[in-house]
């Protein structure tokens, strides 16, 4: 088996440096389909040359395709021939390869995993065995890993021939010290691996490489907040995570879209009292709670700035004030503060909720320029705080695929060289 694996991985990746060739960024989710293709040269991972997703896979859905090639954005119906809407999305985006001219030839496809457990803190090529493992832990990410999995198992029987290297958002946390990742439970727990992990490892990798290239401080003590319908912060220093809000599941910390973030325990104690099953329980936590729950109207953001009901209000002011509460933590791990990044889908494009997060934190020394901050790039790195600033203050548009794609070339590349 290894011996055709090693074959496998040398074929595709292809003894000559000059041959053109990409990597397909997969992220599956529980009703879409993110996809990307990244060529490369014979030292890095380049800009995506197509991208898009399929959405509205769930059963009962009416999917569609969207996706941006040459600058061009196109949206489409997905064309049913499979009763399994993951495989009629595959094979529309096959067709779409195929149709594109400009496309690389593909030599290895990579997946964002959300969780790897203890013993995934690496990127790895996929197999049943190792696929066996991780599905070991889908009750700790009940919105992704699962998901995540069948994904991967789509594309081991599209594409048999190429390498299926996993990239897990677990894995960029491993250098927390253990004074971070314990739980104060028995050891008898603590020894079957019940503790701390963090997530959004590939943004945050992804975040701390862009700060690298533009910032002379992204060595120093970084806060990255990661913030969207999932959302976390990471306080990281010499690029490498310290401390994280999220924990053994993708449930802890911040108040996010639709799950409700750090909650005293005895309240989960109290509803099985009353008659919760741990499957209702799971719904309310993962599902209803957040912004959906508070505000009663929806988990976007947009929209309940637009609302402008009391609900909706209170929604957003607690999901701030929970941001400005666990920074300070994070912030403490670090022992202070030189940058801050924002990212994710809220940290991108809400500038209100930026400015009101800064304006919390006011006393580190933050200066944020009003102007700046109001017009941050959706496109690129952004500084959006004054050149007096003691902090500097940024706005980064994540890109996890591509940062799947870097670490499933660096693994390709690496097994080439140690197998010569």
């Amino acid at each position: 088996m290894l011996a055709g694996l090693k074959s496998n991985i040398l074929n595709a990746v292809d003894n000559c440096p000059q041959t053109p060739m990409a990597i397909l960024s997969i992220n599956a989710g529980s009703s879409s389909l993110k996809f990307s293709i990244y060529p490369s040269n014979d030292q890095d991972v380049l800009n995506s040359v197509l991208k898009g997703e399929f959405q509205g896979l769930e059963n009962g859905g009416s999917p569609t395709l969207e996706y941006t090639s040459k600058s061009q954005n196109t949206q489409c119906l997905l064309n049913i021939v499979d009763d399994d809407p993951y495989i009629s999305a595959l094979c529309q985006l096959k067709e779409l390869i195929s149709a594109l001219t400009h496309i690389p030839s593909i030599k290895a496809i990579s997946h964002r995993i959300v969780h790897g457990g203890s013993v995934y803190q690496k990127s790895v090529i996929a197999n049943d065995e190792v696929l066996k493992d991780l599905a070991c832990l889908n009750s700790l990410a009940p919105l992704h890993q699962a998901h995540n999995l069948k994904g991967v198992q789509v594309f081991m029987k599209a594409f048999p021939h190429l390498p299926q290297v996993l990239c897990f958002d677990t894995a960029y946390h491993s250098s927390i010290p253990s004074v971070e990742t314990s739980l104060a439970l028995p050891a008898s727990l603590t020894e079957q691996n019940i503790r701390k992990y963090g997530f959004h490892g590939l943004s945050y990798q992804f975040i701390i490489s862009t700060l690298k290239a533009c910032s002379s401080r992204a060595h120093e003590r970084v806060l990255m907040a990661h913030l969207g319908n999932g959302a976390s912060l990471c306080a990281a220093v010499n690029g490498k995570s310290m401390a994280t809000t999220m924990g053994f599941s993708t449930l802890d910390g911040l108040m996010m879209g639709t799950r409700v973030g750090t909650l005293d325990p005895g309240v989960m104690l109290y509803l099985l009292h009353k008659g919760y099953t741990p499957q209702k329980l799971e719904t309310l936590l993962y599902c209803e709670s957040g912004l959906l729950g508070v505000s009663t109207v929806s988990a976007d953001m947009r929209n309940l700035r637009s609302n402008h009901s009391a609900l909706s209000k209170k929604a957003i002011d607690l999901f701030t004030h929970r941001v400005v509460r666990e920074s300070g933590a994070m912030i403490a791990c670090m022992k202070g503060l030189d940058v801050i990044a924002f990212s994710g889908g809220i940290g991108e494009h809400d500038h209100l909720l930026r400015e009101s997060v800064c304006h919390e934190l006011t006393w580190l020394g933050i200066e944020l320029d009003s102007s700046k901050n109001q017009n941050a790039s959706p496109d690129k790195a952004f500084l959006i705080s004054k050149h007096s600033s003691s902090v500097e203050v940024w706005v980064i548009p994540t890109d996890e695929g591509k940062i799947a794609a870097k670490l499933a070339y660096e693994l390709l590349v690496n097994q080439q060289v140690s197998a010569q």
